[in-house]
């Protein structure tokens, strides 16, 4: 088997795993989804009463000669059967918009659950733009899926069988030809659809490309003004949006394609039922009927109902896009939903909640998401209530090391007595703080904590002199606030945790002077009764370390075991 085979063996087993996985969810919404195909399918018999009825009215009008009191029961049965086909198109649509709605609440909920399981280690692998792309867009694509496609594909299994039940013994010629034709829709428009799902996952690709880069653009456009960077931007974003753009057509060019072939036969065998039925009026044909004869109702009943016959397969075609567009969308959701942690069965082992916060690591290598190695293997024992810098050149692992003692990242080695995280606290060295109030911004780390308290973690962290009230907003991006007191109010958050062990990564990397001091009097109270761990390039002279980590480059880049 070539590899060409082999790739496109995969390609069909992922498409098929990915939409037996959107039809798992199905049963989230049982009830709504059942009753949209069947108001859906209520609607295609409705259709088959109307034509009957019109089809005699006119029979009885034209060629019996009756006076229209005698046939105007079958026009108010047409009238009524007209009402109640817009009731189940209504209820059909309804039925199947809440089914759409129930899932893509649910899907949003499983992958918020494994973005806080898998932990900012997996989520910064990736852009907010990709990250708003997979959450928004791609979660509001599976939508029509559920609310159109799905309906519209029972629809299309049971309207034909229908209408063929009703035109066979009629005319078995007329009801050979939607039978014979029937075959060829679906397959022209398998044929046709083959590629759509690709063509959408790469359409969906450059869609978060795009996103991210315009997001990140956006957010540093103060920087990009400051640097006179705007034409290089403008041209960056241009070019990420052209590729978006002829992504979209090709997506396009196969929808409109799908819907031409569905047209094209469906045309042609309403033709070939129109002329069968002509000729046979003027006597040139005589099978089909029986031997009972064409009357005009039956050559109206069947050209009426051929069209109907072959709706139900045009819409699905329309909605073919609905069923790739979701697959597509899907490749990504399913790898966020079913990312796995692979912390290593070390990480897990927790201790007592009486812990005493001692942390013994032996040839301990920290790992990517993937297995390979980011340090080389580390060796301490830190004792309770120690104070211990981690130092090193960049790239070495400092950060790395800071998120497996989180439990972010796997590692191989040993690590004795690992927290939980519940008994750590944690501040980076960019703060992040929330759009609303300093006290909404503070209670993150303490529910519970009262106005009170809030003051004195404010007071603790030197954050006070400029927070006059605790509901002062604060905007997105820590508007309204400088880069130092961002930090301060991030450095009181994180005391209010009241944690045992205390992990700073550079907290003070992006200071000016006075912040910086400020920051580290505030460390240097607060670390009095705790473990302290604190990644650094440069040791703070007012904190006084009671070990010193170093750690080098990492030279070796064998896979982690």
């Amino acid at each position: 088997m070539s590899a060409v085979d082999t790739s496109n063996d995969n390609k069909a087993q992922r498409q098929k795993q990915l939409q037996n996985w959107l039809k798992s969810f199905t049963r989230k919404a049982t009830l709504t989804n059942t009753l949209a195909s069947i108001f859906g399918v209520a609607n295609g018999l409705l259709i088959i009463v109307q034509c009957w009825c019109l089809a005699s009215l006119i029979h009885g009008l034209v060629m019996d000669a009756a006076p229209f009191s005698d046939v105007s029961q079958l026009a108010i049965i047409f009238v009524v059967s007209g009402v109640f086909r817009a009731l189940c198109l209504y209820a059909k649509e309804w039925f199947g918009f809440k089914t759409g709605e129930i899932i893509r609440v649910t899907v949003r909920s499983q992958l918020l659950a494994s973005m806080d399981r898998m932990g900012p280690a997996y989520i910064s692998r990736f852009s907010q733009g990709h990250w708003s792309t997979v959450l928004i867009e791609q979660v509001e694509d599976i939508q029509d899926y559920y609310a159109k496609y799905l309906p519209q594909m029972r629809m299309a299994m049971f309207i034909p069988i229908f209408i063929l039940v009703a035109v066979f013994p009629l005319n078995w010629a007329a009801g050979l030809v939607l039978l014979c034709t029937l075959p060829l829709i679906p397959l022209f428009m398998w044929l046709v659809g083959q590629g759509a799902a690709d063509a959408n996952k790469r359409n969906f690709i450059a869609l978060g490309r795009l996103s991210g880069h315009f997001l990140n653009r956006l957010q540093g456009i103060e920087t990009i003004k400051r640097f006179n960077r705007q034409a290089q931007q403008s041209k960056a974003i241009h070019e990420a949006s052209e590729d978006f753009r002829s992504r979209t057509m090709d997506v396009l060019k196969l929808a409109f394609l799908s819907s031409a072939v569905l047209e094209f036969f469906a045309a042609i065998s309403i033709a070939v039922m129109a002329v069968y039925f002509g000729f046979s009026y003027i006597d040139h044909l005589n099978f089909g009927h029986y031997g009972a004869g064409i009357s005009l109702f039956v050559g109206l009943f069947c050209l009426m109902l051929a069209p109907e016959f072959y709706q139900p397969l045009r819409d699905l075609g329309t909605h073919y896009h609905a069923r790739a567009q979701a697959v597509a969308a899907a490749d990504s959701l399913y790898d966020v939903i079913h990312a796995k942690p692979t912390v290593s069965a070390q990480a897990s082992s927790k201790i007592a909640e009486t812990f005493g916060i001692g942390l013994v690591a032996k040839d301990m290598v920290v790992c990517s998401q993937d297995g390979q190695p980011l340090t080389q293997p580390i060796n301490f024992d830190i004792k309770p209530g120690q104070a211990v810098a981690v130092v090193g050149p960049s790239g070495c692992g400092k950060t790395s090391l800071i998120n497996a003692l989180l439990g972010f990242l796997p590692y191989s080695g040993r690590l004795q007595n690992s927290p939980k995280l519940e008994q750590i606290t944690w501040l980076g060295q960019s703060p992040k703080l929330f759009n609303g109030s300093i006290r909404d911004n503070l209670r993150v780390a303490n529910q519970s904590a009262t106005d009170q308290q809030l003051k004195a973690a404010l007071i603790e962290a030197n954050a006070a002199e400029f927070v006059n009230e605790l509901d002062r907003m604060v905007g997105d991006q820590q508007q309204g606030l400088s880069v130092g007191q961002a930090q301060r109010i991030a450095l009181a958050r994180a005391m209010l945790k009241n944690a045992s062990v205390i992990l700073l990564d550079e907290p003070t990397a992006s200071l000016d002077p006075e912040n910086k001091q400020q920051v580290n009097n505030a460390i240097a109270q607060w670390q009095q009764q705790n473990t302290l761990i604190m990644v650094t390039h440069e040791l703070p002279s007012n904190l006084v370390f009671d070990q010193i980590i170093r750690l080098q480059p990492l030279a070796n880049k064998e896979v982690c075991s």
